[in-house]
């Protein structure tokens, strides 16, 4: 047999052989997925996007008051109104960890101080932390103290509002805190954080003292999954309480007294990834930051119908 001959019998083989290798494959693949059951999301949610709007720079932290959004970024905080209309900026310096606001001031969180800054920008006042080696994650207010999660003492820090140190609050059950996961909120003058190495929220009163708690691991609708969640809080305008989880991220809605209502925003509708997505309400308005970006959702009655099929809740939306 001539060389040239041989050479094209040899390709016409190997072609035959990669043929049926590949239909052998295809084959296969097309039996398995076939074999896959037909999986639907049922999950509907009783909110709807109304409008988004987008800031210069990643969303740090974030805090509605008085039909005003105060977004912090790296070096300074934005001012925008419900409707996420631009109306003004003050820069500060970067490193911060969370914003909160109230009728006094605008109060800026840094891991060793907390900075006061008047509504027109200008610093009103400061203080260093108790500790040398704190390193502080969240804050809330009351009208006479500040309250702030410190995730290297693993304790919440009281102060006045003029930064006077009151007390120093600890778990009963001892906080656990990996990645500054340790959000804090205040709800009537009732203190809520996360302890989320133990997938609980606890609640404290005023004077420090241990109310309860509520939570517990796993990864269905009521319960906390990973390491560490909840990573953020938040109050809706009748009490309840959101939180919103990492890993499997969604929101999910409970009682004030840690009755689990139902999940509002599953992965999907959040936008997906792994990461917890940052929340604060308006009235009957959920505002969620995503990097660069919030969307506003609100409470849709047709939507909550549909989805109150699915909950197991009783259709606990409101």
């Amino acid at each position: 047999m001539n060389k040239p001959l041989k050479m094209a019998l040899n390709i016409l083989i190997f072609a035959l052989i990669a043929g049926f290798g590949y239909y052998i494959i295809h084959s296969m693949r097309s039996n398995e997925k076939n074999s896959l059951p037909n999986v639907e999301n049922t999950f509907v949610s009783p909110y709807k996007m109304t409008h988004s709007f987008d800031v210069d720079s990643d969303i740090l932290s974030f805090y509605i008051f008085e039909h005003k959004i105060y977004i912090a970024s790296v070096d300074k905080i934005s001012i925008f109104d419900l409707l996420g209309n631009h109306q003004r900026d003050f820069v500060v310096k970067s490193g911060i960890r969370d914003i909160t606001v109230d009728h006094s001031a605008i109060y800026v969180l840094y891991p060793t101080e907390i900075i006061l800054y008047a509504f027109n920008g200008q610093k009103k006042h400061e203080w260093q932390a108790c500790s040398d080696n704190s390193d502080y994650c969240a804050l809330t207010t009351t009208k006479n103290f500040v309250f702030v999660t410190d995730a290297e003492n693993k304790n919440i820090v009281q102060y006045d509002k003029e930064g006077r140190l009151v007390r120093f609050i600890r778990s009963p059950n001892g906080f656990i805190i990996p990645s500054y996961t340790f959000d804090i909120i205040n709800i009537n003058d009732t203190i809520y954080t996360a302890n989320s190495g133990r997938h609980r929220i606890e609640s404290y009163t005023l004077e420090g003292e241990f109310i309860t708690s509520f939570g517990k691991s796993g990864a269905q609708a009521g319960a906390f999954a990973g390491c560490c969640n909840p990573v953020y809080l938040a109050q809706t305008a009748t009490g309840n309480i959101l939180t919103s989880e990492k890993g499997n991220p969604r929101i999910s809605s409970y009682g004030r007294d840690g009755k689990f209502r139902t999940i509002l925003f599953d992965a999907e509708m959040l936008g997906g990834g792994t990461a917890a997505y940052k929340m604060q309400t308006f009235g009957e308005n959920i505002y969620i930051a995503n990097k660069k970006t919030i969307s506003v959702y609100s409470f849709d009655a047709t939507l909550s119908e549909r989805a109150c099929v699915n909950s197991c809740a009783g259709c606990p939306f409101r």
